[in-house]
């Protein structure tokens, strides 16, 4: 009786179809992304009229050189989409900026700190995060007014604590390195050890982290105005196209549909950057682990 010699193969993962997908994301992304906010940037130059200006009667249906129709007031709706997105842009990237990089110093300072310094900062970080943000936001803006820079400065302290709680985390684990302590040995200055030595090992964390905070600061920025607390009228605005137009959905519902769709592919695009970025620095990091 012969006995066959049976080879079974190991199993291969299919890593060329991860990486693809990775970068098919990742460029999806990124593509999204850029084509709104140049949307954004150059759609005040290409209006066909005034923002302001009132072109027909309140809520005309699309004809007669309105692509989109008009508004409640009688304004030309593809020339205040076009107008609209800027303010939605900058607030929410310098929003996402002004954010992260305050959380950042936070959380390094706590997780390098420790001790009285540290425990100060986390008790403040976790009073921010005991305030729902909108609340937060409104209540200063309602005593304070609606300035825009007011609401950049608001909504990334409102940020500042999820940033700093997770860079004081990784903080954390990087300072019981061996390389910070012979840095500490040497006597390298602290600014020094947190710049070049911590830095350095929260760039990965901080750019998904990143990410994710700008694709959730355009849904506030533009929830704030929906609610009337972010741009006022006559300024043009996605969000607040939406709260003014609403009334008219039912018989010109372009007035309301446009700035909507445009603010969710403009979240969709943000969020399918930041999760691309996310996957392709996941796989860098199996692939120098392996």
């Amino acid at each position: 009786m012969t006995t066959a010699n049976i080879t079974i193969a190991p199993t291969v993962p299919d890593v060329g179809s991860h990486r693809i997908g990775r970068n098919t994301q990742l460029l999806v992304g990124a593509v999204g992304s850029c084509v709104l906010v140049l949307l954004a940037l150059l759609g005040p130059f290409l209006t066909p009229h005034a923002p302001a200006d009132i072109v027909g009667a309140p809520f005309r249906p699309p004809g007669n050189g309105l692509p989109l129709g008009t508004d409640y007031l009688g304004q030309d709706v593809l020339s205040r989409v076009l107008a609209g997105g800027r303010s939605v842009v900058w607030m929410s990237v310098a929003t996402t900026a002004l954010g992260v990089a305050l959380g950042t110093v936070l959380g390094l300072v706590a997780g390098y700190a420790r001790g009285y310094v540290g425990g100060i900062i986390v008790w403040l970080m976790d009073v921010l995060l005991a305030f729902p943000q909108i609340v937060f936001v409104l209540l200063f803006v309602s005593l304070l007014g609606h300035s825009p820079l007011l609401i950049v400065a608001l909504v990334a302290l409102g940020w500042s604590p999820t940033v700093g709680r997770l860079v004081r985390g990784v903080t954390l684990q990087t300072v019981e390195q061996e390389f910070v302590e012979a840095a500490e040995m040497m006597g390298v200055p602290r600014s020094r050890i947190l710049l070049r030595e911590i830095l350095p090992n929260i760039v990965g964390p901080l750019v998904v982290q990143t990410g994710a905070i700008l694709t959730w600061s355009i849904g506030v920025i533009a929830g704030l105005s929906f609610l009337g607390f972010g741009i006022q009228a006559p300024q043009a605005d996605w969000g607040l196209m939406v709260n003014e137009n609403r009334a008219g959905l039912g018989f010109q519902p372009w007035a309301t549909v446009v700035p909507v769709l445009l603010i969710a592919l403009f979240t969709l695009a943000t969020n399918t950057l930041g999760e691309g970025i996310s996957r392709r620095m996941t796989g860098l990091t199996d692939r120098n682990d392996a």
